[in-house]
């Protein structure tokens, strides 16, 4: 199932290795203003969910993300690491290519509709307010022109109005959204290949906050609004996926942290992958006995 991500960073890494030509600066700018916004739409427009369900999916995952947040800027605080800097990496979960096939394999329809509700929602609050936590992003579109927070609102009014877009929008944003994950991973990739140990060194602690209080906050924030427990369990899960690799891109792009931050995404996916079957057990999902 997570063969494919391998792969890409693994291409990233010989293509490092190689010292070939690679537009970093091009990569990371397609990725998060054409890319990740089309990825955004799409699938917000075509969730199979009702808008009551997403509306209860929506105030979790918010909670579950402000929750970990305040935790992880208090731990960064602690171990003596720069808050702004590399909040969003600490709080932000891989909710697209690993948060969608795994919420699928652990609960099935109900595990991928929820997860799909979950992943636009983070998506959405990472894109336009968890990236202005980054110091340096002066030069950053006002948030009312964010391309993810365009992108949000136009899907958000399709689903009020129930107006499908044309085929060609919705495929066309499909194609441009499929692209995120690949450029992300390649990107990815190539930084582990020149990665210091520096890098690893913080990015162990950061990806350690990641896992355990993502975990943490996503448990408590559905018992706070009194999920159902299956839900509640999804929930968790999603909040338990290692840094997301966009993290590592704004972190690249906004501060000086970008190794820490590569070392983070890289650290937190090994002991997620060596972990995945306790945590499937975890959550209650029978796949994690498999």
């Amino acid at each position: 199932m997570l063969a494919p991500l391998v792969v890409c960073v693994g291409v990233g890494v010989v293509w490092g290795k190689k010292n070939y030509p690679f537009a970093a600066q091009f990569i990371t700018v397609l990725a998060t203003s054409v890319s990740t916004p089309a990825l955004v739409f799409s699938t917000l427009v075509t969730a199979k969910l009702s808008n009551e369900v997403l509306a209860n999916v929506a105030g979790a995952t918010a909670l579950a993300l402000g929750l970990c947040a305040v935790a992880c800027a208090v731990a960064l605080k602690v171990t003596g690491q720069p808050v702004r800097k590399l909040l969003q990496t600490a709080t932000f979960p891989n909710a697209g290519n690993l948060g969608l096939p795994i919420s699928y394999l652990a609960f099935g329809d109900a595990g991928l509709s929820t997860a799909i509700a979950f992943f636009a929602v983070c998506s959405f609050i990472q894109h336009t307010i968890g990236v202005r936590f980054l110091p340096n992003t002066q030069g950053i579109a006002a948030p009312w022109k964010s391309p993810i927070l365009i992108a949000s609102v136009s899907a958000a009014l399709c689903r009020l109005f129930a107006w499908v877009p044309p085929d060609w929008i919705i495929e066309s944003t499909k194609l441009l959204g499929s692209l995120t994950v690949p450029l992300m991973l390649l990107s990815l990739g190539h930084a582990l290949a020149v990665i210091p140990a520096a890098g690893l060194r913080i990015g162990s602690i950061v990806g350690t906050m990641r896992l355990l209080l993502g975990l943490a906050a996503g448990y408590a924030a559905g018992w706070l609004i009194g999920l159902p427990e299956e839900f509640s369990n999804i929930l968790a899960l999603q909040m338990a996926m290692p840094c997301a690799a966009v993290s590592y891109m704004y972190a690249r792009r906004y501060t000086d942290m970008g190794d820490a931050a590569a070392g983070a995404v890289l650290v937190s996916t090994l002991s997620f992958l060596a972990l995945a079957p306790a945590l499937l057990w975890l959550v209650g999902s029978t796949a994690g006995l498999r």
